[in-house]
């Protein structure tokens, strides 16, 4: 598999070779959508918060006498099922909504979608980028490439000039490779690798990615001895 090679001019320079076992893996939608829920849900953060009938204010004495009003007694104004009350099952701000994956799972479903962009030519590479910190001049260089609707640039380290030019573009996102994810995979449409970045992801996945492909390719084989069969 090949990605197109680009200047900073938006001159096709070329083609590089992206490594197999991060953009040849075959397609997992299930796994892909796992771990998209997984990351969302250990994003979230729980604000919604109610308060029991030991936490509200009041209920220091009985509110009424116990008989001769028709009344159904009662013990206490934090009741529940009084006005002012405490909450029954309401949201807690203690809620956890984690959720567990396997790593070698995660990996997967990671280089599943980026073999899916690169089958639909939706991943390029930089060759560099330099010059002066100026949002116009970057989106300038972004409208020069082929890129459609939006945009993650990945760079193999923090790069001030990139990542100060693309901040108050909206269509663009600036992210280390070692940061990749799967809901910024899913969100953008292009992929724009900086060159030396694309080299630095056999260092960051490297072992990951060739136990991960090995591992698919003997399920692969196993799934077609059960086919023939």
């Amino acid at each position: 598999m090949k990605a197109d090679l680009y200047s900073q001019t938006g001159e096709k320079k070329g083609q590089v070779e992206l490594n197999k076992d991060f953009f040849e893996v075959p397609f997992n939608g299930d796994l892909i959508h796992q771990a998209l829920v997984r990351q969302h849900a250990n994003g979230r953060r729980a604000i919604a918060h109610t308060k029991l009938r030991g936490e509200v204010r009041g209920g220091g004495r009985k509110p009424f006498r116990q008989k001769g009003t028709g009344n159904a007694r009662q013990g206490s104004r934090r009741m529940p099922q009084l006005k002012g009350g405490g909450v029954v099952f309401g949201p807690r701000n203690d809620r956890n909504f984690k959720v567990d994956m396997p790593r070698k799972q995660r990996k997967k479903a990671l280089f599943s979608a980026l073999s899916l962009k690169a089958a639909e030519g939706q991943i390029l590479a930089l060759d560099k980028y330099e010059g002066e910190v100026k949002s116009k001049l970057f989106a300038e260089m972004i409208e020069k490439l082929p890129i459609d609707r939006n945009v993650l640039v990945v760079l193999s380290e923090k790069n001030e000039t990139i990542q100060k030019s693309s901040n108050n573009l909206p269509n663009v996102k600036t992210i280390l490779v070692n940061y990749l994810n799967i809901a910024d995979l899913q969100k953008y449409r292009n992929i724009l690798f900086l060159e030396d970045a694309l080299a630095k992801m056999t260092e960051v996945f490297g072992e990951a990615g060739a136990s991960v492909t090995s591992s698919m390719e003997r399920s692969e084989v196993l799934d077609l001895a059960a086919k023939k069969e």
